[in-house]
């Protein structure tokens, strides 16, 4: 195992998936990936959230790269992106040819996940590669 993609946003569950990153790239020499994808607004008539807009995830990839430095993880790379979520995790997982897509679980409840569907699911069911579903 080579590389691993970490699929970073400021939830509850962040703090144990950059740990777990962490863990795996240590063990197995990998160098690390940080994205964090901006999503784009499909039906109300903007390309991008106001309330969720790229310079936050570049902050967040930022800071989830720093942590893993101090995690011990020799090499990081940071790639905030804007788009699908989903789409954007798996395209990028493919044109770096990545090993592990390490992602949060879900946090919200059934109503949530109906309303704006899980991106962990999305990914699971659309990678090309093994996922680890940190909860």
């Amino acid at each position: 195992m080579k590389t691993i993609l970490v699929c970073y946003e400021e939830r509850p569950v962040a703090a144990r998936v950059l740990e777990r990153s962490a863990e795996l790239a240590r063990l197995l020499n990998a160098s690390v990936i940080v994205t964090s994808v901006a999503p784009v607004l499909h039906m109300r008539g903007g390309p991008i959230d106001p309330v969720d807009p790229p310079e936050r995830h570049l902050t967040e990839v930022e800071d989830a790269a720093a942590r893993l430095v101090e995690l011990g993880v020799a090499t990081v790379e940071t790639v905030p992106s804007v788009g699908d979520p989903a789409a954007a995790i798996v395209a990028l997982a493919d044109s770096r040819q990545v090993d592990l897509i390490v992602l949060g679980a879900h946090d919200g409840g059934l109503f949530s996940r109906i309303l704006e569907g899980s991106t962990g699911d999305a990914v699971v069911h659309r990678a090309h590669t093994d996922v680890l579903v940190v909860r």
